[in-house]
């Protein structure tokens, strides 16, 4: 039986690292993204069988109409990569996109999570990643409110599904990737410059997945990451909002 492995945002940055590695640990892909004729290129460079679907997954309807094209298909991997970020005052940050990033960030990603976890629940089997951030880690983010806050939903949605499912007994495994900074155009779609240096979408990618077979719930990538989050558990909450504002205004352009 062919395994599958199904991953949205697949036209760019980290999703399409995730492509080019499990097509070389003979997957079959499913690739979603809105931008057709990216996922056309990237099945050109793949060598394994590739199944293209553009989705615009900030729209509910598209989200329920996805799951529906899916649901026969025997879903070993599925990566929740979709979504983007804004950078920027609240005062002035635009609400039709902020509510797009939440349709995406959230919506979007527990609607899919919901259905693919019921689906493998069914064999008791199978590997579902929400792609997060550092973001999602900390207490919240001045100047980046609306992301920072949708990536705690996801960080903390993903643990708790985590924590059920090991008290059942599953198999099916649920983890969240919470990288740093990392090289895509997610910077320029939200209009950032990062002051940390940022890691390859090839090393994020490979990295996570690792740790995914390793069953990992929460996964950061990069050592410095690790400290930064971990210390966040002991400061203050006041210190720690003080120290990623001061951050996130040196992102500003």
């Amino acid at each position: 039986m062919k395994k599958y492995a199904v991953i949205t945002g697949a036209s760019s940055g980290i999703g399409k690292e995730f492509a080019k590695i499990l097509a070389n640990k003979d997957y079959s892909l499913i690739l979603i993204a809105r931008r057709e004729n990216h996922l056309i290129e990237l099945k050109k460079t793949l060598n394994t069988e590739c199944e293209i679907i553009t989705c615009d997954l900030s729209h509910e309807d598209e989200c329920y109409l996805l799951c529906e094209k899916i649901k026969d298909k025997k879903i070993d991997i599925f990566i929740n990569n979709a979504g983007f970020g804004d950078c920027g005052s609240f005062l002035h940050t635009d609400i039709h996109k902020e509510i797009n990033m939440i349709n995406v960030n959230i919506k979007a990603l527990h609607i899919l999570t919901k259905f693919i976890i019921q689906h493998m629940q069914q064999n008791n089997n199978g590997y579902l990643l929400n792609v997060s951030s550092s973001a999602g880690l900390m207490p919240c983010g001045p100047y980046m409110a609306t992301y920072y806050a949708t990536k705690s939903y996801v960080t903390s949605f993903t643990c708790a599904i985590a924590k059920e499912l090991k008290d059942k007994k599953s198999q099916v495994y649920i983890g969240c990737l919470c990288p740093g900074p990392v090289n895509t155009e997610f910077n320029h779609i939200a209009n950032v410059q990062f002051a940390l240096k940022g890691i390859s979408a090839s090393y994020c990618a490979k990295y996570a997945l690792k740790k995914m077979f390793q069953r990992k719930t929460i996964i950061v990538p990069t050592f410095k990451m690790k400290i930064a989050t971990t210390l966040n558990r002991f400061l203050p909450r006041s210190l720690c909002i003080y120290i990623v504002s001061h951050q996130q205004k040196r992102k500003l352009q």
